[in-house]
């Protein structure tokens, strides 16, 4: 039974988003919406929520349809509520006032901590934050869940939990879920819709098997267009043919002949324009300027703490080596990040560093953070490669807009991109500084699925020797070939992720 009927959908805002979809949800669908940013993913979501109107096309509902609509951020209006506050609102007033027990069910469901629940939102993680989005929407019973991005700020352990939850959600409950979480779309989905602003693609498969089957239909439609293209090509060498026949004949009938091939000709090369060829987000490109040095980082048994001085771990005798792309596992509030910080703060100023922290002197680093920090918010993109690389104003430009910040956004504050715009800045900021040892952490965050596989395929093309932080499995198995566990306070070297990966274990997200 059809849920949720779309015909011939489309928004176009600015320019087209998508076009001519033609969409049916009913019961035990759980429907992957994949797209790069900003191509429509949460647009497509609002209006089969109802909360805005397509520019052409039609949505029909079942009578009655309740639609639970999580998107992807709490309003700043509502960060002061405590987490059950925010839920208890979600319900209808007669309903709050006789049913507020709905309210312990719903967090229950979602093994949300007691200590958590009287908690302003505004000082929870980010991962606590989208939880109470999904259970103020769950505790309105709705017929049907959008969920975007529902990942975002999650570690592995929430991650793995919110798949546990959605699979054992009743099977009449359809979810329509908008992420670039390759692994949790194969965990969650089992349909895939590949949004484009035209000749948007539907598989009855999850995410990875569907991509196989989309390359394979893009694949064919490049071969027919350039069958058609040499076939017009023809078309248009015969008319030309004709013309000159035609006009040293005077014969009317070949002119009239000649216009109808060239007509063939255009219609052909009209029709042969594969839907797949779509304009890029912004290339990622890395570089690596080599060096000599075997081993980059020695750790000698570091002690790594928390800024007040809490010991969190300890690293026992370790080495990063050239061409080591080493994970770093471990749950929230392990010490990940903080590793991470230690690392660059010795590269920094070696002389400062903890004896227990040894850095080659030839070691050029390149760094990403998951919040973007080291972009000041009221600087400009523009601002930050001319006055970080010592570059012009036209290459600058040039090259801001190869990485996918347009002309328009360039002399605008940080504050004004999107959180793909600012991924793509700092990958471009990192090959500019042509490092030969990156230090990543969640560098897939901000990042489209486009994004991630190109992240991935620079970084195994350079060489590039890496310590990177990653909830995203799939990021993790492609690039990985060492792998770091925080585990009872110690650091220990593990074969593989997978055991990490199936583990349930704590980490607040």
């Amino acid at each position: 039974m059809a849920l949720i009927n779309a015909r011939k959908l489309g928004v176009t805002l600015g320019a087209p988003l998508f076009a001519n979809l033609n969409l049916t949800i009913g019961a035990g669908d759980r429907l992957g919406l994949v797209a790069a940013n900003g191509r429509g993913k949460s647009t497509l979501l609002r209006c089969l929520a109802g909360s805005l109107e397509p520019s052409t096309g039609e949505i029909t509902r079942s009578r009655g349809l309740r639609v639970g609509h999580v998107e992807q951020d709490i309003p700043a209006a509502l960060l002061a509520l405590p987490f059950y506050d925010l839920v208890l609102r979600a319900l209808p007033r007669e309903q709050a006032e006789t049913e507020a027990w709905r309210v312990d069910v719903a967090l229950e469901s979602l093994e949300i901590p007691v200590a958590l629940r009287r908690r302003p939102l505004s000082q929870l993680s980010g991962g606590w934050q989208r939880f109470a989005l999904l259970a103020a929407a769950w505790v309105t019973d709705p017929d049907m869940l959008l969920l975007d991005e529902p990942t975002n700020h999650l570690d592995l352990a929430r991650i793995r939990q919110l798949e546990d939850w959605l699979n054992g959600l009743p099977r009449d409950v359809p979810v329509v879920i908008s992420s670039h979480d390759r692994a949790f779309l194969d965990a969650a989905t089992n349909r895939t819709l590949f949004l484009r602003p035209e000749n948007s693609q539907l598989f009855a498969l999850p995410y990875t098997r569907a991509r196989a089957a989309l390359d394979e239909a893009d694949a064919s439609d490049e071969r027919r267009y350039q069958r058609d293209v040499k076939a017009a090509q023809l078309l248009r060498r015969q008319a030309a043919k004709l013309n000159n026949i035609g006009v040293n004949s005077g014969s009317d009938l070949l002119v009239v002949k000649t216009k109808q091939l060239k007509q063939r000709a255009e219609r052909l090369e009209d029709a042969a324009r594969p839907g797949h060829h779509e304009r890029s987000a912004g290339a990622i490109r890395l570089a690596n300027r080599g060096t000599h040095a075997k081993v980059l980082i020695t750790l000698d048994d570091l002690t790594v703490e928390t800024p007040d001085g809490t010991p969190l771990f300890r690293t026992g005798k370790r080495w990063i080596s050239q061409g080591d792309r080493i994970v770093l596992l471990g749950s929230n509030g392990a010490g990940k990040s903080r590793l991470v910080e230690l690392i660059r703060a010795a590269v920094a100023n070696p002389e400062a560093a903890a004896a227990a922290i040894r850095v080659t002197p030839s070691l050029v680093l390149g760094y990403g953070s998951q919040s973007l920090s080291e972009f000041a918010e009221g600087d400009t993109p523009h601002g930050v490669i001319t006055r970080r690389f010592d570059i012009g104003d036209q290459p600058a430009r040039s090259l801001l807009a190869g990485a996918g910040v347009a002309v328009d956004m360039q002399e605008r504050r940080l504050s004004a991109l999107s959180g793909g715009q600012k991924a793509r800045l700092a990958m471009l900021a990192l090959r500019l500084a042509e490092p030969n040892f990156y230090l990543l952490d969640e560098p897939t965050n901000h990042l489209d699925i486009e994004g991630q596989e190109a992240l991935e395929a620079e970084l195994m093309a350079r060489e590039a020797s890496c310590l990177l932080v990653s909830h995203d499995r799939s990021f993790v198995r492609a690039v990985g070939n060492r792998f770091w566990l925080i585990e009872n306070r110690r650091l220990t070297e593990i074969e593989s992720p997978e055991a990490f990966f199936s583990a349930t274990g704590g980490g607040e997200p």
